[in-house]
């Protein structure tokens, strides 16, 4: 099976491109993928809990149930300088989301079977 990693570093400032990353992302676990997908940038809010139930885009499936299928059946990592940031810390964040900085992406997208993508 292909892994796919989703590094999206856009939030409510440019919803289309936000939209597609979780998109993509959420189709690919419903698809049988192995996924994660980094929460990055402005990206980051979504990591909180309420977040993702604010962003609204016509045309696309609620932002909070593309992170929920990423959630149960993926791997969603928040970045840690984006979340020290933000002042975002490990008791903040929803259960799933793990908080990992650039070593870890670096090894993820460098894997051998991997497809990575930046939004």
């Amino acid at each position: 099976m292909r892994r796919l990693v989703v590094k999206v570093t856009s939030g409510a400032e440019a919803p289309e491109r936000c939209a597609q990353a979780f998109t993509v992302a959420a189709v690919a676990v419903t698809s049988g993928a192995e996924v994660s997908l980094w929460l990055t940038g402005e990206a980051s809010w979504f990591a909180l809990p309420g977040q993702a139930d604010k962003f609204e885009l016509a045309h696309t499936p609620p932002l909070v149930a593309l992170l929920d299928t990423v959630i149960s059946g993926g791997q969603v990592t928040l970045c840690t300088q984006c979340a020290a940031r933000r002042e975002i810390g490990p008791d903040d964040i929803l259960d799933g989301i793990r908080i990992a900085g650039s070593q870890t992406f670096v090894e993820e997208a460098l894997a051998d079977d991997v497809q990575a993508l930046v939004y």
